[in-house]
């Protein structure tokens, strides 16, 4: 456990966005992976994608990581900000564009517009 809590903090702390996902941002394999992914990419935000599947020690370590039990987990300069219905929510509520504006994290504002607008 050690050996992937250090990895994972060493990825969180090296990117300013980091998506621990089911799959990859090109190829989600869960619905709730697909949902966060979809957000992300949709409004251009630059993001490191970790695909659990592909590595078990990751896929439990960053549950216990978190104290979070659920997959996918976004993280923005290093702090953990939630999972799928948690960056749902604050995608629809603009805390999400508050969350990248404040930390520095360029996205497209008119297509997070357009997500709101679609959602109404």
């Amino acid at each position: 456990m050690t050996d992937a809590k250090t990895r994972i903090e060493e990825t969180v702390k090296a990117n300013d966005v980091v998506l621990y996902m089911k799959g990859t941002k090109e190829m989600p394999q869960c619905g709730f992976s697909s949902r966060v992914a979809a957000v992300l990419n949709y409004i251009g935000v630059d993001y490191t994608d970790v695909n659990v599947l592909a590595d078990e020690e990751i896929r439990s370590g960053i549950k216990d990581y978190s104290d979070w039990p659920t997959i996918p987990q976004l993280y923005v300069k290093g702090e953990f900000v939630g999972g799928c219905d948690i960056i749902t929510e604050m995608a629809l509520s603009s805390e999400l564009d508050t969350l990248f504006d404040d930390n520095g994290i360029a996205f497209n504002k008119e297509a997070a517009d357009k997500i709101r607008e679609a959602n109404a």
